[in-house]
């Protein structure tokens, strides 16, 4: 029953990033005479109504995906389990493309269209949040087809947390790649788990008890998980998460100084008395094993599986999670209007998710670590539901109960919200030590 469960959870979190939600937010194209594609003339001539016709465009196809590539681990990943697939099953090479952050993809698209290049660089980009809504907005998006893909039966449509990403509509742009949610890490050999703070209230009580112990990732940039640590809190301290679903600026305005206020009082109980901030996941973890800090921070659906399988964490890492306010989120794959190969980037979309590969990715040793984007009561294929069950099955210990993952679970907030608040954390938080 507990495997079940945890299908149930994993299947409906919402995020995520969580990689594309590191980057920086592309900028729009200076203002010209807009420029028309003909995305007929870009990606050759199948129907995406018959799959068949898709596949057969698509053999003999490079598909050039644009993915962020600050992790070794999950380059590896791509390249060893969707690279070697695509060649043998469809005859498709895959040229993984890293980039810094995400918005240098979505600003190679806006360049292109500038140019008026009707064939463009990108076929696929993983993405999410303001840099869909970028993209979106300068109708540099392949339509209607993200509900075409055979696999795309699998996923729950109907789900919010699906069809909206980060409050924008997905509107058949964007297809469900895994999903993530914000987690806590302790050692439980020297943090006893009943010690734990379940709030942020509680957090701020239990750092500034045991001075020096806790810190969070700086939000910004390459900080994605300290953003996300800063809307929960702001979250509790508002009164609700769904109201932070559509931006208000008034709302914004009503409650964001007592954020700061917030943040502010915990500070000088902070590692370093909060002179300093970790700049990344890889920063905080480091400090975690060092034994300089007692808490890390994590979106892996592995929770503390992955750090340990990397050697940087100890065996007796456990992931937790507050009792609410823990945001989690789908992350996705887009096509550009422009894409020079849309056969190739449709099976490689549709190959995400397929279950084996959805099985695969939510195991700590193949260096993913992000949960499911399909809805595992779609899936009636025995093999198929026996490969997903039995991924589930070996997260053990080291991952967050499914339990306590539902009871805390919710959605991320408008897009609009990240970057003011990751500009006011610098002016009213670090910039006003």
């Amino acid at each position: 029953m507990k495997r079940f469960i945890f299908l149930l959870v994993v299947t409906t979190l919402l995020l995520a990033a969580c990689a594309p939600s590191v980057a920086t937010t592309a900028q729009p194209a200076a203002t010209n005479p807009p420029v028309v594609i003909d995305a007929t003339a870009v990606h050759g001539e199948f129907d995406i109504n018959n799959w068949d016709s898709v596949l057969s465009a698509a053999k003999g196809q490079t598909v050039n995906w644009y993915i962020w590539g600050g992790s070794d681990s999950i380059n590896a990943y791509v390249d060893n389990f969707y690279g070697t697939a695509l060649k043998e099953r469809y005859g498709i090479t895959l040229n993984r493309v890293p980039i810094a952050d995400t918005a240098d993809a979505v600003n190679q698209v806006l360049s292109e269209k500038q140019a008026g290049k009707e064939v463009g660089a990108v076929d696929l980009i993983w993405i999410n949040g303001e840099n869909f809504f970028t993209l979106k907005q300068a109708d540099m998006l392949y339509k209607d087809w993200a509900q075409q893909l055979p696999n795309s039966a699998l996923v729950n449509w109907d789900n919010p947390a699906i069809n909206l990403d980060f409050g924008n509509p997905v509107d058949n742009m964007e297809s469900p790649w895994s999903s993530a949610q914000f987690q806590f890490i302790y050692d439980s050999a020297r943090t006893n788990a009943d010690d734990l703070p379940r709030s942020y209230t509680e957090l701020k009580d239990w750092a500034c008890a045991n001075l020096g112990r806790f810190t969070y990732i700086a939000p910004g940039p390459g900080g994605f998980l300290g953003t996300r640590f800063a809307k929960g809190a702001l979250y509790e301290i508002s009164g609700g998460a769904e109201q932070w679903q559509k931006f208000d600026q008034a709302l914004w305005d009503q409650h964001s100084s007592a954020l700061w206020d917030y943040f502010n009082e915990l500070e000088p109980c902070l590692w370093r008395n909060g002179e300093t901030y970790p700049k990344d996941e890889s920063e905080l973890v480091n400090l975690f094993a060092n034994n300089e800090v007692d808490l890390s921070m994590t979106n892996d659906i592995t929770g503390a599986g992955r750090w340990i399988a990397d050697g940087r964490m100890p065996k007796t890492a456990r992931a937790f999670v507050f009792d609410n306010y823990m945001i989690g989120d789908f992350n996705y794959v887009t096509i550009p209007l422009n894409a020079p190969n849309k056969a190739a980037a449709l099976v490689l979309a549709n190959l995400l998710l397929e279950p084996e590969f959805q099985a695969a990715q939510i195991l700590p040793e193949n260096g993913f670590g992000l949960g499911y984007a399909i809805d595992v009561n779609r899936v009636t294929d025995e093999t198929a539901l026996s490969a997903l069950q039995s991924a589930a099955s070996q997260l053990g210990d080291t991952a967050t109960p499914a339990s306590d993952l539902a009871n805390s679970l919710v959605g991320d907030s408008a897009a609009e919200y990240q970057n003011l608040l990751e500009q006011d954390w610098l002016k009213f938080v670090l910039q006003s030590q």
